[in-house]
């Protein structure tokens, strides 16, 4: 399935400076669960959100209408990091399903206490946020554009995360030297984000 990038500025809109923690679950492939009532404002919320982290260009973490049953559930459980939409307000009380749950009807956004360590906003997430406001909020501005403006800041952030890797021998993949990050005297929240995002990209040390 295709993205859709034509819902970019209303995400935006609706969940305005929010829309960061919406950005961070993605780029630490985090499982995120979307609820509304109707299946089209599901599809064309949960299409858009893998442009969200454009590098990636992974749509296989999409799976835009989950059924509450025991089938579909367990194919969902099976995957790492996901998008999935539902129609049920059961899956709210189905903490097992998410990491960041979304109710899009109401507006708001809810993240797990299992990953509120991983996902500290600070400085840099303020930032980010600023950057997705500010972009969405300018008219001259079109949806592509403004997943274009998100997409350089990533490029950035990774290649911070890129001058703090080293490539140990007999491992083509570089990897993350953590005594490097800590180095950096980075805001707390910072340091832990590119920790975790070195995790996401399986850059850590086993």
């Amino acid at each position: 399935m295709q993205p859709s990038l034509g819902y970019c500025v209303d995400i935006v809109s609706q969940f305005g400076m929010e829309t960061v923690i919406l950005y961070t679950a993605l780029m630490l492939k985090k499982r995120i669960v979307v609820y509304h009532p109707r299946i089209e404002a599901i599809q064309e919320f949960t299409r858009t959100l893998p442009a969200l982290v454009w590098h990636r260009q992974d749509w296989s973490i999409l799976h835009s209408y989950v059924h509450l049953n025991e089938e579909e559930v367990e194919a969902l459980k099976a995957c790492t990091g996901y998008i999935a939409g539902f129609t049920d307000s059961e899956v709210s009380s189905r903490p097992d399903l998410y990491d960041v749950y979304v109710n899009l009807a109401d507006s708001e956004i809810t993240i797990s206490p299992v990953v509120k360590e991983a996902m500290t906003m600070g400085k840099l997430h303020k930032e980010i946020g600023q950057l997705i406001v500010q972009s969405a909020e300018d008219p001259e501005k079109s949806d592509s554009q403004v997943i274009k403006d998100i997409s350089l800041k990533t490029k950035e952030i990774l290649a911070t995360l890129a001058s703090l890797t080293e490539v140990s021998d007999g491992n083509e993949k570089p990897t993350l030297n953590s005594e490097a990050l800590k180095q950096k005297r980075f805001p707390p929240a910072t340091e832990n984000f590119l920790f975790h995002l070195a995790a996401a990209e399986q850059m850590l040390k086993i």
